[in-house]
């Protein structure tokens, strides 16, 4: 298996996170502040070059406004959706 960090899934998830970022109307800045992290660690999380959890998952959504519990579900429906997991990256 490969490491989920290649994936299009883990695509989809910076995507998502950048996504409610946005619209919460927050910077990178803004978010890492309410996070208490550096602005790079947000970044980074965004550009793939940091591996989150999924606690930190929960934090980054609450911080947003979003409710971790049906942003995550909502996502893992997709995942499910769009099948194999052993789809790269594009």
């Amino acid at each position: 298996m490969q490491k989920s960090v290649h994936t299009k899934e883990y695509k989809a998830l910076r995507a998502e996170l950048r996504s409610v970022r946005e619209a919460a109307g927050l910077s990178q800045r803004d978010l890492a502040a309410k996070l208490d992290v550096p602005h790079s660690w947000v970044a980074k999380v965004e550009a793939g070059e940091r591996r989150i959890d999924v606690v930190e998952l929960a934090w980054l959504f609450a911080a947003c406004g979003v409710d971790a519990a049906t942003a995550t579900s909502s996502l893992v429906a997709r995942f499910a959706r769009g099948g194999s997991h052993k789809g790269r990256a594009s």
